[in-house]
């Protein structure tokens, strides 16, 4: 039902409801409160005056309002509670004085003093709270009230609405679930906790296993037969290309290419990430992918997120193995440039094209591409990653992430994919050692980075903020860059990185640090994830509180990428059981773990980039038992009845025909 047919929701209300997605009358009742007012009356003997109390009584003068300032006033009024006579007083709520008249029953919220007999209120209730009262809380944004979202949902639900069930009926049956209106009903108007409970148990299980549901239809669609699909590779051939690089491989490397060999020898199309620790060697895994993908006659693709990346990729690529031939189309190409790489992959010439965005244009064609591989394949969208793999007919797919999620975690969201782990680091690379300093250290701080440049080597320096705007005493990168001239001995060259210089600005930067052309590289956290610096061997972190554990993970991956013993600083005046969990560890599955245990899942779907993959009630890290036993229903369900395309459920169906669409 459109919004405009609820009864009180205007063409006003209707353009802030859109700004917060909602557009329709089922969107509204599913924008689920954040959290409960547990609201309980008390008697006013039964407090001490530091306590926020809840009373209800009855108004029995006129209120008065007094301006204290131009904005700030003051209302007050008598009142009578349990046959006792107080004065209240409420800080600028003067709009509230039309509404308390004498006789009117009100509840208030706030703290009594004994000695004046003065209650101040931090709310007024304009109705009398009689028992427990359990009061939803939603999100909301200026010019959108909290009371204009209560009342358009119960007007929506008054509205007679048709609400369907999403969980097929045997499971609604094993599990006892209540119906799905009286869920939402009881979200948005609890009844009782008990009731509240099974309401969001319901809730949760329906989204959790919609979300495994399409989970597994895409691991089918991965799964389908196809005898065009089939790799042809030699027994020897990666024997001969082990050979031929002049280092020796992990056991975990190893591990992922024998299961590519595998997936191009199977009946089915390779659908696999490649989850590995910063500075794993990843990307040496995905080259030798990409010389059996040749050896078995078809092209390949390398999509990286940036020219940076997509130009050490190949520089990478070209230094080790010299007799495939290999193209770069990237933005700053000129277009004769981009127009002579796109003649020579559509007449076959090129076995491997690396490029960014720039091979996503649709006279990007190749002559049989066999096999993409995507860098840091979260920073793509879906329709993205897609547009390059619908190049081809019968194409691989290989992802590569250098962001560790824990393994049970990873199999879940992940479960449409085979999963591929690299923990090992290779040969040869030390521990980064991580310290944490306060900023009274400074000058130990600044001459520990000092000894590091009198050594050959470079920095990086991370900033909070490009610019604090807002006094939030944190230390943006201009004060950074104070701060380091004023206690270093030396001047040396410094660059400065940020993401709101144009990518051809932050590309230049980042170049003359892997050149060597600046000692210390000033950034807020946009540094790419796996450029590779192996001559930066000091990372300093400020207001290092304000970061995740992942991502304090992802900064300190940017050195230790040779043999020589790097560090990381940590500096921050907070001590916290994050920073000490970096100072313990350098590995990244295992801080990741101790990253949900303390923060909780986070945005952990835009890990994925699934687009409607989000939750809107469920959590999961806290509901992870529900989102393990909606995955083994959901696959019981798919197997059960993907034979017969879910002709017995329709909501299903439709779900199927728009994955099968859309992908």
């Amino acid at each position: 039902m459109e919004l405009s047919k609820i009864k009180g929701i205007g063409p006003k209300t209707i353009e802030y409801l859109n700004k917060i997605n909602i557009y329709d009358c089922d969107s509204l009742l599913r924008y689920y409160p954040y959290r409960y007012n547990v609201l309980t009356p008390t008697l006013l003997d039964d407090n001490t005056s530091d306590e926020t109390i809840i009373i209800p009584g009855t108004i029995t003068s006129l209120p008065k309002v007094s301006y204290i300032k131009r904005n700030f006033n003051r209302l007050s009024f008598t009142f009578e509670t349990n046959k006792i006579p107080i004065n209240v007083v409420i800080f600028n709520r003067a709009f509230l004085a039309r509404n308390l008249t004498i006789g009117k029953k009100v509840t208030l919220v706030g703290k009594y003093n004994r000695l004046n007999n003065q209650f101040v209120a931090a709310d007024i209730l304009l109705y009398e709270l009689k028992s427990t009262k359990v009061e939803p809380v939603y999100h909301t944004i200026n010019g959108l009230k909290m009371s204009t979202i209560t009342k358009s949902i119960n007007n929506c639900l008054l509205s007679n609405i048709e609400i369907k069930e999403i969980i097929p009926e045997y499971i609604t049956s094993k599990y006892d679930f209540i119906d799905t209106k009286a869920a939402i009903k009881e979200i948005h108007n609890p009844s009782n906790t008990n009731l509240l409970k099974s309401a969001r148990l319901k809730l949760i299980y329906e989204e959790l296993f919609e979300f495994m549901f399409k989970i597994n239809i895409m691991k089918y669609k991965n799964q389908i037969y196809d005898d065009f699909s089939i790799k042809l590779v030699e027994d020897n051939a990666l024997e001969n290309i082990l050979s031929s690089i002049p280092f020796s491989l992990t056991n975990d490397q190893l591990s992922a290419i024998n299961e590519i060999i595998s997936d191009f020898k199977g009946f089915k199309r390779m659908n696999r990430l490649i989850l590995g620790d910063v500075g794993s060697g990843k990307t040496i895994v995905a080259f030798i992918a990409i010389i059996l993908n040749k050896l078995s006659g078809f092209q390949s693709a390398l999509l990286a997120p940036t020219e940076v990346l997509a130009h050490q990729h190949y520089e990478n690529f070209i230094s080790l193995f010299k007799d495939i031939k290999v193209g770069l189309l990237v933005g700053s190409l000129t277009k004769k440039e981009k127009n002579e790489i796109i003649e020579k992959l559509k007449n076959n010439e090129i076995d491997l094209l690396i490029g960014t965005h720039a091979m996503l244009e649709e006279n990007v064609e190749f002559a049989n591409i066999g096999l993409v591989i995507t860098d840091e394949q979260h920073r793509f969208g879906v329709n993205q990653r897609k547009s390059l793999q619908n190049k081809g007919k019968y194409v691989d797919v290989l992802y590569m992430s250098a962001t560790p999620i824990p393994r049970t975690y990873a199999l879940t969201i992940y479960g449409d994919m085979d999963i591929s782990y690299i923990k090992e680091k290779p040969a040869g690379r030390k521990d980064i050692i991580t310290k944490q300093y306060k900023f009274k250290d400074m000058k130990k701080i600044v001459s520990t980075i000092e000894e590091e440049l009198e050594n050959g080597h470079q920095a990086y320096v991370i900033a909070p903020l490009i610019e604090d705007e807002n006094n939030t005493e944190l230390n943006d990168l201009k004060q950074i860059e104070d701060i380091l001239k004023e206690n270093l001995k030396k001047n040396y060259n410094v660059g400065i990185l940020h993401g709101k210089m144009k990518q051809v600005e932050k590309d230049k930067v980042m170049n003359n640090f892997k050149e060597g052309n600046l000692d210390i590289l000033i950034s807020t956290t946009v540094i790419e994830v796996g450029v590779d610096v192996k001559n930066a061997t000091i990372i300093t972190i400020f207001n290092a509180e304000r970061f995740g554990l992942a991502t304090l993970h992802q900064l300190r991956g940017r050195v230790g990428r040779n043999s020589l013993q790097s560090k990381c600083l940590l500096i921050s005046d907070k001590d916290t059981e994050r920073l000490s969990v970096m100072e313990e560890s350098n590995d990244g599955f295992y801080i990741s773990e101790k990253d949900f245990e303390i923060r909780g899942s986070g945005d952990l779907f835009g890990i994925r980039q699934s687009g409607d993959m989000t939750f809107k009630i469920a959590d999961i890290r806290r509901d992870f038992k529900i989102l393990l036993q909606c995955k083994k229903d959901a696959e019981d369900f798919v197997l059960n009845n993907i034979e017969t395309d879910f002709r017995d459920y329709s909501y299903y169906k439709d779900i199927l025909e728009h994955l099968i669409n859309n992908n």
